[in-house]
């Protein structure tokens, strides 16, 4: 059998990769080509995306794809959720997409419900929990603010989708990325309607909704021969990042949670109808669309954002520490002598966050961390035990047991976090693989091309091509203490 190769853009929110993935024979071996930055970019007082910039390289990754001479079968983009695009009439991109981070959607949900639809309704019709940049908050402060890119736009197109239609001039709005907007009705499958016509707009703005799989159309001539390739297809594949991730979970049967690790964490589990009622709508809980028609149930945990940012402003302070000098240092700090909540609104935004760690401990009445290894070992500490809490919820909604937590992305090889989260969750965790948003990616393209058939064969073939790492729980004990003071710290 001849290998087939696929070309996967992976865009995070801060860096995207171009990975070139072969399957021959039942194996799959991923290279990757190009790697980049996708940085927010602060501007007249808000942060945008340079879309402009990430075709820039993408067009370079097609290009890195084409000097490795090998005949490519397509090419497919995912990315993170809710932010979106605008197209014009002429079919021009109107301007910089928002940042899903600007604040300009501060106090939206609540002026939302207070002017358009109640909470109630919104949750029910959507099933999609309720954060301020969720893509119809987004859109309700740009109708409020007059936005003129809102007023002369055709189309409206999520960021993976926005990206093809700049590789092949076709618009589609792709079925995953579409589910995290709060604006797709995960029963129907649909925009729902009223969600925007009680504002003001109309649902004509999106472009028909595709599922994974489907054939947007093929790379521009133009485009192709400047590239120095032939004029290829593009899958939509699940847009939207996590989607693809899941899709890699290397599992044996449907008795597991995922997390999504890295600047979000995302867990959840995956089931075959959404779940939504007062307690997914107490628990803040989403609903988002997956492969096969499944449904992501899961919940948004704010990842590896927090050290992200430390990193940073460490480094704008002269102190630059690799990766394995971080997991050093938090084994070295002394264990749970601070904890934080991930999510507090006051670690949402940029800025100097030791500061904001600093100015928490406080408020909740704790030592702040004494150096940047407490600093750290705080972080990943505080991280396993949210994982629990949000863990314990899913266990009481789950129609299955869950046996064990599959940790995929970047945040796989974090060795450490991995241990602290199987000692906390007290189930086995297993992590891998590490690119499992390029792999699902690469996959559901060769799924495109009849390289493989059903879900559960994808993972079969991921679970015996790229190994994983096994974590078996610890002291179980010293967590179970340490989780009852988180919970009093949190509230």
């Amino acid at each position: 059998m001849q290998p087939k190769h696929f070309v996967a853009f992976d865009l995070g929110a801060t860096s995207g990769r171009t990975i070139l993935g072969s399957l021959r024979d039942g194996e799959l071996v991923l290279k990757e080509l190009t790697r980049f930055p996708n940085t927010i970019l602060p501007l007249g007082g808000h942060y945008y995306w340079n879309i402009f910039s990430l075709y820039e390289h993408l067009c370079e990754g097609l290009r890195a794809a084409a000097r490795e001479g090998v005949e490519i079968a397509s090419v497919g983009i995912d990315t993170w959720g809710v932010d979106f695009a605008f197209v014009g009439k002429d079919g021009s991109l109107l301007g910089l997409p928002y940042a899903y981070r600007d604040p300009h959607t501060d106090g939206a949900p609540e002026e939302y419900f207070s002017k358009v639809l109640p909470r109630e309704e919104v949750y029910g019709a959507t099933g999609i929990q309720i954060m301020q940049f969720n893509s119809l908050y987004q859109l309700y402060a740009m109708q409020r603010d007059r936005s003129s890119q809102l007023a002369a736009a055709e189309r409206l197109l999520f960021m993976p989708d926005a990206l093809s239609y700049l590789l092949t001039g076709e618009m589609v709005t792709e079925y995953t990325i579409a589910s995290t907007s709060q604006l797709l009705n995960p029963r129907t499958k649909r925009i729902e309607a009223r969600l925007l016509e009680k504002m003001g707009l109309s649902p004509e703005l999106f472009p028909p909704i595709v599922m994974p799989g489907h054939r947007i159309g093929t790379l521009r001539a133009e485009l192709a021969a400047a590239c120095g390739l032939p004029q290829l297809p593009v899958i939509a594949v699940a847009g939207h990042d996590t989607a693809s991730a899941v899709a890699a979970v290397p599992a044996a049967d449907e008795r597991f949670a995922y997390l999504s690790s890295g600047t979000w964490s995302l867990m959840g589990i995956e089931v075959r109808e959404p779940f939504i009622n007062e307690l997914t709508e107490r628990y803040n809980f989403t609903n988002e669309g997956g492969v096969e028609g499944t449904t992501r149930l899961l919940k948004n945990i704010t990842g590896m954002w927090i050290l992200e940012q430390c990193l940073r402003k460490w480094k704008d302070e002269g102190r630059d520490y690799t990766y394995p000098e971080i997991v050093k240092m938090a084994t070295g700090a002394a264990p749970f002598r601070t904890m934080i909540d991930p999510d507090d609104a006051s670690f949402a935004t940029p800025g100097d966050m030791p500061a904001a760690i600093r100015a928490y401990c406080e408020r909740t009445g704790q030592p702040a961390p004494g150096d940047d290894s407490a600093m750290i070992r705080a972080i990943f500490e505080s991280l396993a035990l949210k994982y629990r809490f949000v863990l314990d919820r899913f266990r009481s909604l789950a129609p299955f047991e869950i046996e064990r937590l599959h940790v995929i992305g970047g945040g796989s090889k974090n060795a450490l976090l991995n241990q602290f989260t199987a000692d906390s969750l007290g189930i086995p965790v297993t992590a891998g693989p590490s690119e499992a948003t390029a792999v699902g990616n690469i996959m559901l393209q060769a799924r495109a091309a009849g390289c493989v058939g059903t879900l559960q064969e994808m993972r079969t073939l991921i679970a015996r091509c790229i190994p994983v790492e096994e974590f078996t729980p610890g002291d179980t004990a010293a967590w179970d203490a340490a989780y009852t003071r988180f919970m009093t710290i949190v509230k």
